[in-house]
């Protein structure tokens, strides 16, 4: 066999560990792909993404004080020579992690894929369908609470200070935010992959709730750059309400699992049950019996005088 020539694929999904990382590598190297040609291309709208991301901010004055219904602002500041530069990369780097979600989230499910099966591969539209609007509904709730995060930070300003703040340090906060918010609602996502993956069962996840909500919550309290509950709160909210989503889909999917094959939900070290009682056999006819043929009566033969009767005979 040639060098060039590839080994035929099982039918069952099974593949070595060099397999699974030359996988694990292809699709690595395409998503990076896809996230550096957008980013050139969003190279092109550099402004346009800059000011879209600093309009969060409160806007000071002509005389420098905050304006009518704002009570702190911030004067916008570029410290460096480099400085526009890296702001310029991040800003476009971020808008293309953003819009290649479509993309690296498939990447994410063609390496899973092969691990199931042919029927449970149905779900890959459905999973970018589902995955790309939760990561953009994350991106676009942490946007929304931008404003909300810099006036609670710009509170603790002393009173009669001016406030200056470097757009490296806002950019940071704004990308930390708009990332953490869009891949935290892709959890109860990865959640149902394990479930169809046959990794996690509907119950084990229902009996994680506990910790899970208090989970989420220490998540939320740590993410969010303020330490306002509103910001907390409006990132966990939606969470919880995912994770329970995707525990009773899980739960769905485990009871179709388990009418289709009762032996599914056991483990490699767990015999399945022997189903040992009686059934009825269908659709037999009855057979009339025939009578059995009587035997001829078999001839007795005449048993000869014993030899003391038949001396009295002769001597009579």
């Amino acid at each position: 066999m040639s060098k060039s020539s590839k080994p035929p694929k099982n039918d069952d999904g099974r593949m070595s560990l060099g397999d699974h990382l030359r996988e694990l590598r292809n699709r690595l190297v395409k998503s990076v792909l896809a996230i550096v040609v957008c980013t050139i291309v969003a190279a092109y709208f550099k402004n346009e993404l800059l000011h879209f991301l600093m309009r969060p901010l409160p806007e000071c004055g002509p005389d420098g004080k905050p304006l009518a219904g704002v009570k702190h602002c911030a004067k916008v500041a570029v410290i460096g020579v480099t400085q526009p530069f890296n702001l310029t990369l991040k800003v476009c780097l971020l808008a293309g992690l953003v819009a290649t979600v479509p993309i690296w989230l498939y990447q994410a499910w063609a390496f899973i894929s092969p691990g199931l099966h042919r029927h449970e591969k149905r779900y890959t539209l459905t999973f970018l369908g589902l995955g790309t609007p939760l990561f953009l509904g994350g991106v676009a709730c942490g946007y929304l609470l931008m404003p909300t995060t810099i006036e609670v930070l710009g509170s603790f300003t002393p009173i009669g200070a001016e406030q200056i703040l470097p757009v490296e340090d806002y950019l940071n906060i704004a990308t930390r935010m708009l990332l953490v918010f869009g891949l935290a609602f892709e959890f109860p996502l990865l959640l149902v992959m394990l479930n169809l993956g046959g990794v996690l069962s509907g119950k084990r996840m229902l009996g994680w709730w506990r910790a899970m909500v208090m989970a989420i919550t220490v998540f939320a309290a740590v993410a969010t750059p303020s330490a306002d509950p509103v910001s907390m709160l409006a990132l966990a909210s939606p969470i919880w309400v995912l994770y329970f989503v995707a525990v009773g889909f899980a739960l769905l999917n485990d009871r179709r699992r388990l009418r289709r094959n009762p032996d599914a939900a056991l483990s490699d070290e767990e015999a399945s049950h022997l189903d040992l009682s009686v059934e009825g056999v269908e659709g037999a006819e009855a057979v009339a019996a025939s009578a059995p043929a009587v035997a001829s009566p078999t001839p007795v033969a005449s048993v000869p005088p014993a030899r003391g009767e038949q001396v009295d005979d002769d001597i009579t």
